[in-house]
């Protein structure tokens, strides 16, 4: 083998360690790339026009979670990390230059700092906003012909004097537009506006220009999709009537009569374009659907802080006989655990609440509920239902009521999308409470007496509701009103019995104001009364009210400061046993009773605030809550309760923690024993019972109000 010569050894030698040089500075980025920067920070300074959550949806750089943000949580290893990218970052300072300008600020500059270490980055973008474009003026062209012009140009997204932004004012003419359509105008059009920008005197004019087209009704319907169900059912379900002025909203009214019927998972209601020109008068309409499963199983299984374990069962059968009827079939049972015959010791352990409910949960509850629903009853607005129940439900310490019977009521729903409903109830049953609250309020101090106001009945009552609700979420709302209103009459006439009459009425408000994206007022007001006629009892006269119709409060939907049904009137019970021959008893042994009152006022203020940690799962809220439960004629005793609580979301509503804090002693009340003849007497007068904390903790699914 030849060996190279010196030189070209030399030569060779030189061209191999340029080659690895060359490799070196090569494998170096690639190994930087192999390591990227995971972003620790990422915030915005100087903005004020547009807040921190839009810039951040507007760009690709995201910042990591809060367990990767903060030190003190880093150990733990958990969240999702985001990698900072260079080549997007740079693109991201376009972006959001570009998202200025469209917003009105075109003197817009983007400036940035990040500061990197071995393995993380810190960005801060500051925004100079620069002086804006203001509108100086808004031409609306082509609705002078519109006899309600004011309301297509009441409360636009943009108007004169505001900030000139492209994208308002492409909201604007959509508006505008909806607002055609909604007008009986099916035909109405808009091009894009035209503008023009001053950028020396920062001002800006714009256009829009609307052809509008001539009024039309709507037209037949055709059917499409339909297997089982009967194409003319399905037409008569649609709310957008033939002959009648033409609606866009007519349009997903229809759509929601069609779902609320249950018979289709997919529903589409619009405009039959194959036999429909811009131009026309008459508006056909078609409707595509795809029909849902015939029938429906479903089980449930809880637990309850005042129903130990429960657990409920249903069936659902649609299109029974091929005309659109609904049957459903509900069972439920509760106080599984600590009623009886399912009484298995749970009030001793996870259900000890209920120990000394010796009233409601006493017995295991159920309900068992037949209904059959017609959709389009009389009307395609209209809602009938028929069912026939038999139960027994309670309530916490006060009652237990058991009944069988029917029940028919219609819900229409009006063009302003209120529900609202008339039902007539008739039952045989009855209700046993505690014998005190007989005596406390009825002077039914004898057991003659407490044994003629439990005896079974029949009641009949007719009702009257309306709801209102007005918000952008209906498990945790942001925004909006819900406004609920209910009156109930029992009456002879009706078909009730003497000691079931009475007049009952309770309206309900809540209202939700969004501070900021993620803080929010949200307000509450209850108001009820009761009125009832003067009946004969065997040893009396009074007026009096069914315990399963009087109002009760406290708890974890009104005054959270108390427990269950302990705010108002109370009295106390201690058995004969415990009662020397002086008349003394350990106030330990007094248990407390709610009588309920015939008037109720209730009103709750919440601020539910962001969470530091967990901030999509997690809320905080501080609260007040006052109420007040009465009987007319008497003094109403407002009670104030401040608090704070913790909510957890979860697909069921939020799960919310909630502590009451309550200053105020336990309400004085008569002091009750039995006699050996059953009868009750009174053994003290204005006692109350020592409160054995000031706090009072709360545990419930959904937001109070």
């Amino acid at each position: 083998m030849t060996r190279p010569s010196p030189p070209a050894a030399r030569l060779l030698g030189r061209c191999a360690l340029a080659l690895c040089a060359s490799l070196f500075w090569l494998a170096a980025p690639a190994a930087a790339q192999e390591a990227p920067l995971v972003i620790r920070q990422l915030k915005f300074e100087g903005n004020k026009a547009l807040d921190d959550l839009v810039l951040a949806a507007a760009i690709s750089t995201t910042n990591s979670s809060t367990f990767v943000r903060w030190p003190i949580l880093r150990a733990t290893g958990l969240g999702e990390k985001r990698l900072f990218n260079e080549q997007e970052f740079r693109r991201d300072v376009e972006r959001l230059q570009v998202l200025y300008r469209r917003a009105g600020y075109r003197e817009v500059s983007v400036d940035t700092l990040v500061q990197r270490t071995a393995r993380d980055v810190e960005i801060t973008i500051t925004i100079h906003e620069g002086e804006p474009l203001r509108l100086t003026s808004l031409a609306l062209v082509g609705l002078d012909s519109i006899p309600d012009r004011a309301r297509l140009v009441r409360d636009l997204p943009i108007a004169v004097g505001d900030v000139f932004s492209r994208s308002e004012l492409a909201a604007t003419r959509d508006t505008i537009l909806l607002r055609l359509w909604d007008l009986g105008y099916p035909g109405a059009t808009a091009p894009p506006g035209r503008f023009g920008e001053d950028l020396v005197r920062h001002q800006a004019q714009a256009t829009l220009e609307f052809r509008p087209g001539p009024v039309a009704v709507f037209g037949d319907v055709t059917v499409t999709g339909q297997v089982r169900v009967d194409s003319s059912f399905i037409a008569s379900l649609v709310t957008a009537r033939a002959g009648n002025r033409y609606r866009y909203q007519d349009l997903f009214r229809s759509q929601r009569s069609l779902y609320a019927s249950e018979l289709f998972r997919f529903v589409s209601v619009g405009i039959d374009t194959t036999r429909f020109e811009p131009g026309d008068t008459i508006v056909p309409l078609s409707v595509g659907v795809i029909e849902g499963r015939a029938h429906r199983a479903r089980l449930s299984a809880g637990f309850g802080t005042n129903d130990c374990f429960r657990t409920g069962a249903g069936w659902t059968a649609r299109n029974v006989v091929g005309s659109g009827q609904l049957l459903d079939i509900n069972l439920r049972l509760s106080k599984i655990g600590v009623g009886d015959p399912l009484d298995f010791g749970a009030a001793d352990a996870l259900c000890s609440p209920l120990r000394d409910d010796s009233v409601g949960s006493r017995l295991a509850n159920y309900g068992a509920t037949i209904s059959l629903r017609r959709q389009n009853f009389l009307s395609p607005n209209n809602t009938g239902t028929l069912s026939l129940f038999a139960e027994r439900r309670s309530e916490y310490k006060v009652y237990l009521r058991e009944e069988v019977g029917a029940a028919l009521s219609v819900t229409r729903e009006t063009a302003n999308r209120i529900p609202i409903t008339l039902g007539y109830r008739l039952s045989y049953g009855q209700t046993n409470a505690n014998p005190v609250s007989f005596c406390a309020f009825f002077n039914a101090c004898a057991a003659a007496d407490v044994a003629q106001l439990q005896e079974r009945r029949v009641l009949a009552t007719l009702s009257l509701s309306a709801e209102r609700l007005r918000v952008n979420n209906l498990l945790d709302p942001t925004r909006g009103s819900i406004l609920t209103a209910e009156a109930t009459v029992s009456s002879r006439y009706l078909g009730s019995s003497e000691l079931e009459q009475f007049t009952r009425i309770v309206g309900d408000a809540s209202g939700y104001l969004p501070l900021t994206r993620n803080i929010t007022l949200a307000g509450h007001l209850r108001l009820g009364a009761i009125f009832s006629p003067t009946v004969d009892l065997t040893t009396s006269r009074q007026n009096f009210i069914p315990p399963e119709q009087r109002f009760y409060a406290g708890g974890p939907n009104d005054v959270r400061g108390y427990d269950r049904n302990e705010l108002g009137p109370v009295v106390y019970v201690v058995p004969a046993d415990s009662i020397d021959v002086n008349g003394q008893f350990d106030s330990t042994a007094a248990r407390i009773s709610a009588t309920g009152g015939n008037r109720v006022g209730i009103a709750n203020l919440e601020l539910r605030l962001p969470s530091p940690i967990f901030a999509t799962r997690m809320r905080f809220v501080v609260f007040a809550d006052a109420g007040a439960l009465w009987e007319s004629g008497g003094t109403a005793k407002i009670r104030v309760t401040p608090g704070a609580g913790v909510r957890f979301a979860s697909p069921l509503g939020p799960i919310r923690f909630d502590v009451g804090y309550n200053r105020y002693r336990l309400e004085p009340g008569a002091v009750y024993t039995n006699t050996p003849t059953g009868d009750l007497i009174v053994v003290r007068t204005g006692f109350a019972r020592d409160r054995l904390r000031s706090t009072t903790l709360h545990f419930s699914v959904g937001h109070a109000f």
